[in-house]
Formats: structure tokens, C-alpha cells, sequence
């Protein structure tokens, strides 16, 4: 396929809309869909909206816990809630493949694709991307087939790609990352985390491998992102970023809270936080805000995915 060299990100929870994704076509740029942990309705749905080329993004399956201590010192007492530790993955799979219009590309987050589901998306002219780590990751994504691979740095916002929850996140900033990739994989690399502006693009761009580069903050404060009001207020007043387990018990950049600053040791129990916590944060919504953004906060901006697009690069470089 022909990527183009700015990619709206996708972003679970809400800010990737039908309404964005299109408006990043029509910008010559691609735009995902993204519904992280919900129902496969969710995507059905969303697929059924959309105009222009677009893609999908899916969280891979989760592994199992070991043991549910950590989550049961959490909770305190509380009930556990149900949780989807397969983020109905089959299901969505299933739905991309009988799409009447399928997406142009999916992406895995969580893990990678395996040689057979690549297959499967080729058969009906879908690329296969894949986001990743450390160069392990790469390695393995690549040797499965994959097209693309979206490297994701420290500086990214959302949760960081990880295969699990429970494994430490490489540090190193996104350029070092990259070319670490890039010694070991011959496979084109997208370049996703902290990339603000003209010249982050530029940057981003000329490091080795890359093809394109992935945004995602820029364009949480886009007209046509779903990015709730609460959280809308949040990124325009400003705040230091921070990669946290707080956040949802995987580990995840986000703006910082009272309930971040006071849980750094939080232990990997996603996906079991959030919902732990939905009726304390109807109550205290600014102590424990779930507003993930990379770094950089105060160089976002608000207007049309167009205009956003257009800070991002020259209008000639927007696709290619």
C-alpha cells in the first residue's frame, strides 16, 4: 500500500472517530479506528460510518494472570469486575475480514499478528502492521510476516505497546530506539511518540527506515476527535506528562494526577484499574483523571484535522 508520511494514531477510549478518521482521508493522511477493549459492535458499527480509506487498529489477546493476588490487594475488598482479557480480539478479527469495505491496513497492539491472520488480511487486500517495542519484538513481527512495523517510543501517549503487561518498557528515546530496529529488520518503520511539529516530523523522517511517522496527541484537541470535554480541559490547561502504571495498571503515558503521583508502584493488573475505580472517578474526576497524552503537552493545539495536518508538515508532504 501507499502509506502516507503523516498517520493519525489510533487512539482507544474515545478521541478515534468515524468523523476523524475520514477527515484525516480527505487530508491525503490515514486515520484508525480504535476500540481498545470494547465489544466487536463497537468496531461493526464504526466500520459502517466511515467514507474514505481507513484502517484498524486491534489489541491482541492477553495472557492470562498467574495469579490474581495483586488484583485482589487492589481491589481492597471491592468486587472484581469482568474483564475481556481476549479484548474480543476473534470477533473483531472476523469482522474486519467480512467488512463489505474492509480497511486498508490493520494494526496489532499487545502482540503481533501470526503468519496464518497475515495471510487471512492479504487475502482480502489488507496490510499487516504491527506495533512494536524492542528489537525482540521487531524481530518476531517481522519473521511472522508483517508489512509495517510502528515503533513506538517512550515518548508516546496511550499505553505503551507491550506483548505484556508485566515486562518493563524499553526506555531509550524514540530516534535510539529506531535505529536499533533498523540495524537488525529490513521491513519499512513508522516512527510513533512525541512527534509534535514540522520539525519533529522532519526528524522523525530521516532517521533510518522510517517511512512514515505516527500522531497521536497532536490530535486529541481535533474538532472531530472524540476526546471528552473533562479531558479537553485538562490538555488546554496544560501538565507534565508521566509513564505510569497508575493509570490502568499497565503501563501507560498520561497527564499526571494526585492519584499517579501517590500509586508510582502500582502493580500490572490491567485490565482490572479502570473499572475498579469507575465509581470513584465519577466522584473525584480530577484527582484520578484518565487523560493519556505523550510529552510535550503545551505544543498541542485545537481546529480542523486539516489545519493539524498542515502544522505537521508542508501540504506536500502529507502524503506521497
Amino acid at each position: 500500500m501507499n502509506i502516507p508520511q503523516i498517520i493519525v494514531a489510533p487512539m482507544a477510549g474515545g478521541p478515534s472517530t468515524p468523523a476523524l478518521v475520514d477527515a484525516a482521508a480527505a487530508a491525503g493522511s490515514l486515520g484508525f479506528l480504535a476500540t481498545g477493549g470494547a465489544p466487536a459492535a463497537a468496531l461493526i458499527e464504526q466500520m459502517s460510518q466511515v467514507t474514505g480509506p481507513y484502517g484498524v487498529n486491534l489489541f491482541l489477546p492477553q495472557a492470562p494472570f498467574d495469579s490474581l493476588a495483586d488484583v485482589l490487594a487492589v481491589a481492597a475488598g471491592r468486587p472484581l469486575p469482568e474483564v475481556d482479557l481476549n479484548n474480543g480480539f476473534a470477533e473483531k478479527f472476523a469482522a474486519v475480514l467480512a467488512a463489505e469495505r474492509p480497511p486498508v491496513v490493520v494494526s496489532a497492539t499487545f502482540g503481533t499478528f501470526t503468519p496464518a491472520q497475515i495471510d487471512a488480511l492479504h487475502a482480502r487486500g489488507i496490510a499487516a502492521w504491527v506495533t512494536v517495542t524492542t528489537p525482540a519484538d521487531a524481530r518476531a513481527a517481522a519473521e511472522a510476516g508483517a508489512d509495517a512495523l510502528v515503533v513506538q517510543g517512550p515518548e508516546a501517549g496511550g499505553h505503551r505497546g507491550t506483548w505484556s503487561i508485566a515486562e518493563e518498557p524499553d526506555a531509550r528515546p524514540l530516534p535510539d530506539l529506531v535505529r536499533s530496529v533498523a540495524e537488525r529488520i529490513d521491513v519499512p518503520l513508522i516512527a510513533a511518540g512525541g512527534i509534535r511539529d514540522a520539525a519533529d516530523v522532519a526528524a522523525a523522517l530521516a532517521l533510518p527506515g522510517v517511512v512514515a511517522v505516527s500522531c497521536g496527541s497532536a490530535f486529541l484537541l481535533a474538532d472531530e476527535a472524540g476526546t471528552s470535554p473533562l479531558n479537553r480541559e485538562l490538555l488546554a490547561g496544560g501538565g507534565t506528562s508521566v509513564a505510569s502504571r497508575a493509570f490502568s495498571g499497565r503501563v501507560a503515558r498520561g497527564l499526571e494526577t494526585d492519584f499517579s503521583r501517590k500509586h508510582p508502584d502500582m502493580p500490572p493488573v490491567y485490565p482490572y484499574l479502570v473499572p475498579l475505580q469507575a465509581a470513584e472517578r465519577a466522584e473525584r474526576p480530577r484527582e484520578l483523571a484518565y487523560c493519556l497524552v505523550g510529552v510535550g503537552v503545551e505544543k498541542l493545539g485545537g481546529g480542523s484535522t486539516v489545519s493539524i495536518l498542515g502544522r505537521l508538515a508542508p501540504e506536500q508532504a502529507i502524503s506521497r
